[in-house]
């Protein structure tokens, strides 16, 4: 398949720029059936969606404020995007940003007793050595929330809490799990009360979640890598359930690509791995029977997925569906329930 398949039209007012002030208001668009039907709901109404023994995968990653400003020792402005440890807590592989390349050797400083040394430079990947008393606190103090790109405007303190699921567990991400965003602890509850389960995957999300596929045909696309973990408990409820003919649905894209890239096997396997798998239509999917997720950039890697999952034509129809009754798109915006039934 082509890139050009899963092109789509967005005005620019349908990008949710800022969080709605409930997490749970947001409205869900229900897929279902193979015809391909199509319900207005609510986040709030998920519980009306479980089935009970469904096993719900939430992704428990915490974004980090991996976005540093500041400045060279020529005083002009750089930016270094964290990306993952190089082996120790004070070197980190990154993304720089600045008027001239970063060169080896250069020096960034983010406060008086914050800078970085340029260690490394191969394009826009650099690996830097982050120079502080405490690194992780300076992160935490100094570092700004990685807003995507098309948010187009400068983080605020109220994006440390809401660009951020309330079951983040372990920091890492430079991007946040956004289905997971829309629930709260009371939804959960309701949802258990229903006859949900909940089971926990880690994969720390990476900036390649953003970027463009940069060739035309698919089948060159290279995938960006990220690590990922699956605990004992998660394999072990995931795969009972599964040898009882029990759905498991992922909160998102990424729980999505965890349970995939770690159940290849036909089984899912525990433990830490990394992976570049890459999802479009015609892949064979070993674990996953539902998914919720938000709405996604056109011709992105992570509307492939949904598609492979539901269908080009029916999820591409569902998204004009959802620009015609003003849904919002995005990491802030709607979200989307692509199962094999109706919502309430």
């Amino acid at each position: 398949m082509q890139v050009r398949d899963f092109d789509y039209e967005l005005p620019e007012h349908h990008i949710a720029r800022q969080p709605l002030e409930r997490r749970d208001s947001s409205r869900l668009l229900c897929l279902s059936g193979e015809e391909g039907g199509l319900t207005d709901s609510r986040i709030r109404n998920l519980p009306g969606l479980v089935q009970p023994g469904d096993i719900w995968v939430l992704n428990d990653t915490k974004v980090i404020p991996a976005r540093l400003v500041g400045k060279k020792e020529s005083g002009g402005k750089a930016e270094v995007l964290l990306l993952e440890p190089a082996g120790t807590a004070d070197v980190w592989h990154a993304w720089g940003k600045a008027n001239k390349p970063l060169k080896p050797g250069a020096m960034i400083t983010f406060s008086g007793s914050f800078c970085a040394e340029v260690l490394e430079r191969k394009g826009k990947n650099i690996k830097v050595r982050l120079i502080a008393d405490d690194v992780s606190s300076a992160i935490e103090s100094h570092g700004h929330m990685p807003l995507p790109p098309y948010i187009n405007r400068p983080d605020t303190e109220a994006d440390k809490s809401r660009y951020q699921t309330v079951f983040a567990r372990h920091s890492g991400a430079v991007a946040a799990p956004t289905a997971g965003l829309h629930l709260t602890a009371e939804l959960m509850a309701a949802m258990q009360a229903a006859g949900a389960t909940f089971a926990h995957v880690t994969l720390h999300v990476g900036p390649g979640t953003f970027q463009p596929v940069q060739v035309e045909n698919l089948d060159e696309h290279v995938m960006h890598e990220e690590a990922y973990i699956v605990p004992d408990e998660t394999a072990d409820i995931v795969n009972r359930a599964r040898s009882e003919g029990r759905r498991i649905i992922a909160v998102g894209t990424t729980s999505l690509r965890t349970l995939e890239a770690a159940g290849q096997r036909g089984h899912l396997q525990a433990g830490a791995g990394r992976t570049s798998i890459f999802i479009s239509p015609g892949y064979h999917f070993r674990m996953v029977d539902a998914l919720l997720t938000n709405f996604h950039l056109p011709r992105s890697t992570l509307i492939m997925l949904v598609a492979a999952l539901a269908g080009r034509e029916r999820v591409l129809s569902a998204y004009e569906h959802a620009k015609a009754a003003d849904y919002r798109f995005y990491s802030y915006g709607d979200a989307m329930f692509v199962p094999r039934l109706s919502c309430p």
